[in-house]
């Protein structure tokens, strides 16, 4: 299951591809286009049960001579490939007869059973003793569930390599799943933990099975910018040289980047829209579209108030090139939200700023902890005497 270096796995792409099939955005000339493409897809990797799933929901339409001809090569391989097992338990040793079974297991990920697949993995993870190979098992696990975007799988597999890690392991898998997690991280949300985990895995990135650098940057420098400071996004974003080799390739990605760190807003506006099509279109960000939207919005809305005490609502819809009217529904939003701290004075058309204190916040929050501590250990002090 594994892709070539520099390529893309093929199940992945084929995801990506049905991704598109469903959305609504996609103009029909090209789902027509998508459409052969993963019929092909299917039918190059016999992909039996998951051509009957996309044909029950009018996907694809139903051959039943093409799946027939489908099944038939499947049983022909199972048939060859489960001799192949006997034949190695009886005559080979340990090694031949896990090469066996893993062989079973990756016609089952291949075809799109996925149930068969995590049965027969378990089945090769019993016959493997190397932790590398057992590292290698629960990459092809995470491929499946983020094939079938299925995230308690996909959690339970990085926890699982983990654990593994603890008996040992190279480097080289290390650095991989950094890259599985902040891609897990990024698909349920956690922006933070996933900028951290691709800046670490920039310099030795190799899951080309995933997606390609360029990729990789892409996702890398849209949650750096909604998770890091201005100092930290300087030094590992902006300045680092992994990421201005291959900025420039991907549309609108450098201004949208370096407009935001130099305060060019009118220009980052403008980079921001045109890179919007692109997050709706990406497979693991479109679900959280109108979330990562909001949050690049606060970030910049305030990095601008961040310099002024006062400044007037129409000096702030000059410097982001909109409208005073914008400004003011956008920022009256964020304000009651609680994502801005200033208030609007609407007859003078001005924006104050009102700072939170930061040991005042850090004294509240430590009372308030501190009451709480107090009504668990007066709960708990009912029962012992109970």
């Amino acid at each position: 299951m594994e892709g070539q270096e520099g390529s893309q796995q093929p199940h992945l792409a084929l995801a990506h591809k049905l991704f598109l099939l469903a959305h609504p955005d996609v103009d029909d000339i090209d789902k027509v286009r998508l459409r052969d493409e993963v019929f092909h897809a299917v039918m190059d990797h016999d992909m039996a049960p998951l051509y009957e799933s996309l044909a029950a929901r009018s996907v694809l339409e139903m051959d039943t001579g093409v799946l027939d001809s489908m099944r038939r090569r499947i049983e022909d391989e199972l048939k060859k490939l489960d001799e192949k097992i006997a034949d190695a338990e009886e005559n080979l040793g340990e090694s031949e007869v896990r090469e066996a079974h893993l062989a079973k297991s990756l016609l089952y990920i291949r075809i799109g059973d996925k149930e068969k697949a995590l049965e027969q993995l378990k089945i090769t993870e019993g016959k493997t003793v190397a932790v590398g190979q057992k590292m290698d098992l629960v990459f092809y696990t995470l491929q499946l569930g983020l094939f079938y975007m299925d995230f308690d799988l996909i959690s339970k597999s990085i926890d699982k390599a983990k654990n593994l890690f603890e008996e040992g392991g190279d480097w080289e898998r290390k650095n991989r799943l950094k890259v599985y997690e902040g891609l897990y991280c990024m698909a349920t949300r956690n922006f933070k933990k996933a900028a951290n985990l691709f800046l670490d895995s920039i310099s030795t990135f190799t899951t080309y099975e995933l997606f390609s650098y360029d990729t990789f940057i892409f996702y890398t420098v849209l949650t750096s910018v909604i998770s890091l400071d201005r100092v930290s996004l300087k030094q590992k974003v902006v300045d680092a040289p992994e990421i201005l080799a291959v900025i420039g390739k991907i549309p609108y990605l450098s201004e949208f980047l370096n407009s935001l760190y130099s305060c060019q807003y009118k220009s980052f506006f403008s980079a921001f829209s045109g890179l919007t099509e692109q997050i709706k279109l990406d497979r693991y960000l479109q679900p959280h579209f109108r979330y990562y939207m909001r949050e690049v919005r606060t970030v910049v809305y305030s990095q601008f108030l961040e310099s002024y005490k006062s400044v007037t609502m129409q000096a702030m819809a000059t410097a982001f090139g909109v409208s005073v009217d914008f400004i003011d529904l956008e920022l009256s939003r964020f304000i009651a939200a609680g994502k801005l701290h200033c208030k609007i004075d609407k007859v003078a058309g001005v924006l104050e700023t009102n700072r939170p204190d930061a040991k005042n916040a850090l004294y509240q929050a430590t009372i308030k902890q501190g009451d709480f501590l107090l009504n668990r250990i007066q709960k708990l002090s009912r029962v012992i005497d109970l």
